[in-house]
């Protein structure tokens, strides 16, 4: 399939693109799979309560076990008792596990979402930046001119060297490449926008 290309003026060209990146069948049940395991595994687990066992202290029963009239009880490290153990408490993040992505759930989640911001006219495809721009100033220009003010913007090498600098501190635009960007960054921002080498990078490693 076709789609538009663009450049800096405005002129419109076409770019051939694969069907099963920028067309695919779009399944919001892997999506929405995607999306909870890899906003799971962003969650940092760094409370963390002793367990019985790990109390220090002596673990001597504290009194006989009958005759006394009172409970049955073990140590002083039992949940029950002040300076004791906590049960059921939280376990530090090596208790977690990680919830695991298999490359084709990658893939295909990738290139839902990628389909779905090209039928909703979301995706914009860019000529390579191949003249550097030095001034914030001139690439805000740019993003406003394009209507791409919420916008994740996906880079092959030489064009990312030319911009990232001036776009950094532009609020809400994420610059990145073909190898650093997650099914959660495409939802996360409004528009994609890719460059022609980008686009055939992406290609390369998602079909």
């Amino acid at each position: 399939m076709k789609i538009e290309k663009l450049d800096l003026n405005g002129k419109k060209t076409a770019i051939e693109v694969l069907d099963k990146v920028f067309s695919a069948k779009i399944n919001h049940k892997l999506i929405d799979n995607v999306l909870y395991k890899t906003n799971a595994n962003y969650k940092k687990r760094h409370a963390k309560t002793k367990q019985q066992n790990e109390v220090s202290g002596p673990t001597s029963k504290i009194y006989a076990q009958k005759g006394t009239g009172n409970a049955r009880h073990a140590s002083k490290k039992a949940p029950i008792f002040v300076g004791g153990g906590v049960a059921h408490g939280p376990k530090g993040e090596l208790a977690y596990k990680v919830r695991k992505l298999n490359k084709s759930e990658k893939k295909q989640s990738i290139a839902s979402l990628i389909s779905e911001k090209n039928k909703n006219k979301n995706l914009l495809i860019f000529n390579d930046f191949n003249n550097e721009i030095k001034k914030t100033k001139e690439m805000n220009s740019i993003v406003k001119k394009f209507e791409i003010t919420n916008s994740l913007i996906v880079l092959d090498k030489n064009s990312k060297e030319k911009i990232e600098k001036s776009a950094r501190n532009i609020p809400n635009i994420k610059i990145t490449d073909v190898n650093h960007f997650s099914a959660f960054d495409i939802v996360k921002f409004k528009k994609v926008v890719f460059t022609e080498s980008s686009v055939k990078e992406l290609e390369k490693r998602y079909s």
